[in-house]
């Protein structure tokens, strides 16, 4: 294991450590028989439902990657399923390390070189970026009222910005529209590095080089490949059907979240506008995730839950910590099985596949 690698492995453990702490000290009293009820008497037509549209994301993503190789190569979305789920039982079991063997996988499969592969991996997290964030914004604007009679939201107390005395939910609706900014702003930006890709990448290792020349190459060559992963956008029609494909992946996903929450005949009344407000602490808690274990998302969601989408009654901290967990095992883990079935047809080893992945980022951007 590398000395960056066990530098962040120890931050991250550290964090996650810190997070336990605090929700072991909030559930003292913690039932354990009431966690086991409810993880039982879940209904499992809707966690293989959940599971359903969780792969058929995958199958939506493949499609994707295929309409951003346009430029590149012409090649069918069923050859593209494999690398993505392989890809992803990767990140599952390997944690972000193996976050780069999917475009190595498709950069082999399909003949073409590592970096321009990077390039559509940068491009696709943008717009998985701008459709989440676009989503999240819309609900919070549209289903306002719905979502300010949850129970976390009714009782907290006003807070005090300045001379203002707000909500909690009058802050939440603030985020909605900083969310939409953010979305523009990220807009515009790709716009100008799309048609200055040299003057950006400059600009940025200009800005990130004030912290040290390694940090500011890096910026330049990460600008500098989504600038190129631009490209593989064909025409305005390309474009479209991207966008379009980006924002069904999330909502997929949003209603995958429903159906594993409506197995639990307690959380059966929550619509989607409620659960993706579990999914966005889901990806933030992502950030902080341990190959295999996870973490960070199974904390953020169970904190959502017990402080904003349940009340504060007996038993709800149990059915909280419950879903939390199925949440994760069916949107990250459910692809494990289906992803090692494939490499084994593949002829793949995942730990080969992190390790030459991770060698072939280091001589794209180099080579960049």
């Amino acid at each position: 294991m590398s000395k960056r690698r066990i530098i962040v492995t120890t931050a991250v453990l550290a964090l996650l450590a810190g997070l336990i702490y605090l929700q072991v000290r909030t559930w003292r009293k913690f039932d354990w028989h009431r966690f086991i009820a409810a993880t039982q008497h879940t209904s499992k037509g809707y966690l293989v439902g959940g599971i359903a549209l969780v792969y058929a994301d995958y199958l939506l993503r493949a499609v994707r990657w295929k309409i951003l190789l346009q430029p590149m190569c012409e090649t069918k979305s069923s050859r593209l399923i494999a690398p993505t789920m392989i890809g992803f039982t990767g990140m599952a079991l390997l944690g972000r390390p193996g976050e780069f063997i999917r475009p190595y996988l498709i950069a082999r499969k399909e003949n073409l070189k590592m970096s321009s592969q990077l390039a559509v991996w940068t491009v696709e997290r943008i717009f998985d970026m701008a459709a989440f964030g676009l989503i999240m914004a819309i609900n919070i604007l549209w289903s306002a009222e719905e979502l300010r009679r949850l129970p976390g939201f009714l009782e907290a107390p006003q807070k005090q910005v300045g001379r203002w005395h707000l909500s909690s939910f009058a802050l939440f609706e603030l985020s909605g529209l900083a969310l939409l900014l953010l979305v523009a702003v990220i807009a515009a930006v790709a716009f100008w590095i799309r048609r200055n890709p040299a003057t950006a990448s400059a600009f940025f290792r200009r800005i990130f080089g004030v912290f040290s020349p390694r940090v500011g190459e890096g910026a330049y060559h990460r600008v500098h490949a989504f600038g190129e992963g631009l490209n593989t956008i064909k025409n305005f029609k390309s474009f479209l059907q991207v966008s379009g494909l980006s924002i069904a992946i999330w909502l997929v996903i949003g209603f995958a979240y429903v159906s594993v929450t409506h197995a639990y005949h307690r959380l059966a009344h929550f619509t989607l506008a409620a659960v993706l407000l579990l999914t966005a602490g889901s990806v933030m808690g992502g950030i902080l995730q341990l190959p295999v274990v996870g973490g960070g998302s199974q904390l953020a969601t169970i904190a959502i839950l017990k402080q904003i989408m349940l009340p504060d009654r007996p038993g709800m901290a149990e059915l909280a910590t419950s879903c939390g967990i199925m949440l994760w095992l069916i949107t990250f883990m459910s692809v494990i099985p289906a992803g090692l079935i494939l490499a084994h047809f593949e002829r793949v080893s995942l730990l080969k596949l992190e390790e030459e992945s991770q060698q072939e980022e280091v001589k794209a951007l180099e080579e960049g």
